[in-house]
This record gives C-alpha cells, structure tokens and sequence, in this order.
C-alpha cells in the first residue's frame, strides 16, 4: 500500500497531509455506514517536564476537534476523559542549504493536552531508561563478536561464499 495518494492535478500528496472527507449523508434505506478504522491519528508524546500523572499529550491531526479526541480515546480505547485543550506549534523554518535563507517551514503540530476521567492515571513506560546490567550486557555483547570475528578469520578466503557453500 503507498502511502501517498494522486490529486487532481496528478501531484502526489501524502496520506498525513490529506483532507478528511465529510461523512457521506445518510438516506433512509441505505446500508449501514461501516466504519472500523478512524480517519484521524494521535501520536502520544512524552512530556520535557513533570506533569501530574492524569494528563497526557498527544501530537493530534490539525482537523481533529475537542469532540473528535474524546470520542476517540473513549470509544477505541475505553478511556474516560474529562477535558482537552489544543495548542498549535509553529514548525520549523527550513533553510536553503548554500543561501541560508528560509526556504519554507515545516507542517504546524497540533498538541492536545488531555485531562483523564476520574480515578485513570498514565505514566509515561521506561523504555528508554538504561537498565543497571548495561556492562555485563555490553561485554557479553563485545566476546559475542570477539568469537565471530575468530571465526570468520579461518575462513577468510571463503567469505565472499555463501555460509551453505563453505
């Protein structure tokens, strides 16, 4: 599937940067309008400084509404939401790369700043602290490749060969 779509003009437009269409109206007598996948996204961001533990940020598409965003957190993943605020960041200027001028900016990103329901907390997961064990990690990763390396150099000459050749 790509991920950019042809417009009039045969320019092609990234997905992320489409407009949402409107909901096709409704005439009695129609099929259900199915709808499984939202047309929006939300991108939950890490916060640069402390916040308390029942707000969360998310980097939101520019046409989402308030509505939009509670709807969306409550009805795909079940969470109560009390308030949400939007705030837009201006993006950054690019410059030419000989000139040094501004040749144009980057997309604007809209922030939302959601407050959960009554009793829901969020904190952010630790993926990206460093573990305690990182030396012992870190050497065992170092005599890992100390062995391949010995290995690889009794057969030097036959590394251009495929490993089922040799």
């Amino acid at each position: 599937m790509s991920h950019f779509t042809k417009n009039l003009i045969g320019k092609y437009i990234p997905l992320w940067k489409r407009k949402i269409p409107k909901y096709p109206i409704y005439w009695k007598g129609d099929p259900q309008l199915r709808v499984f996948l939202p047309l929006f996204w939300m991108k939950l961001l890490k916060p640069k400084n402390k916040i308390p533990s029942d707000r969360v940020q998310f980097e939101v598409h520019p046409q989402m509404s308030t509505m939009d965003v509670k709807n969306y957190l409550e009805k795909i993943y079940k969470v109560p939401v009390t308030d949400v605020k939007f705030a837009t960041h201006q993006g950054e200027p690019i410059e030419h790369p000989l000139r040094g001028s501004v040749v144009t900016r980057e997309d604007d990103k809209k922030i939302a700043f959601v407050v959960l329901g009554e009793g829901q907390t969020f904190e952010f997961p630790g993926i990206f602290d460093k573990p305690s064990d990182t030396g012992k990690q870190m050497e065992d990763y170092k005599v890992e490749n100390r062995r391949i390396e010995r290995a690889n150099q009794k057969l030097w000459d036959k590394l251009s060969l495929p490993p089922w050749f040799r």
